[in-house]
């Protein structure tokens, strides 16, 4: 048996400026964007550049009970980890365009690691693997 998690939701307020977030500042790529009218939604897909794996479907509140998750999907945890092939360029320029890191890079055993916030307030892992690691890139 084979199988794998296609999609992770995540709640935004806006598809809009989440798309802008994600593509501008993030520099994912935009999978689609199609409207669905029998639902009255958008079904927008986005994911990491290069990447072959899970996307995040950008899925906005459309309740009360939703919108109180908007960046509060885990918690207060970390929600995503986005892993990259060179961790302080993208550091560098998640920094230079605004992006609000709230624990410093550091030197793990597994790689390298900062925490970061999206535009809503979802706490990443922005990390580096070391070689070797069964998930390294």
């Amino acid at each position: 048996m084979k199988q794998s998690i296609v999609h992770i939701a995540l709640v935004v307020r806006d598809y809009d400026e989440a798309i802008d977030f994600y593509t501008k500042v993030l520099n994912f790529t935009l999978i689609e964007d199609t409207y669905q009218p029998e639902q009255d939604k958008r079904w927008v897909v986005v994911a990491p550049p290069g990447s072959t794996g899970t996307t995040l479907l950008l899925a906005k509140a459309s309740k009360a009970e939703q919108e109180a998750f908007i960046g509060h999907q885990a918690g207060g945890r970390v929600f995503l980890f986005l892993n990259s092939d060179d961790f302080w360029r993208d550091y560098n320029e998640m920094k230079a365009k605004g992006v609000r890191f709230v624990r410093e890079p550091k030197e793990a055993d597994y790689g390298t690691v900062a925490v970061f916030e999206d535009l809503y307030g979802n706490r990443w892992d922005l990390l580096q693997l070391n070689k070797g690691h069964p998930l390294s890139i």
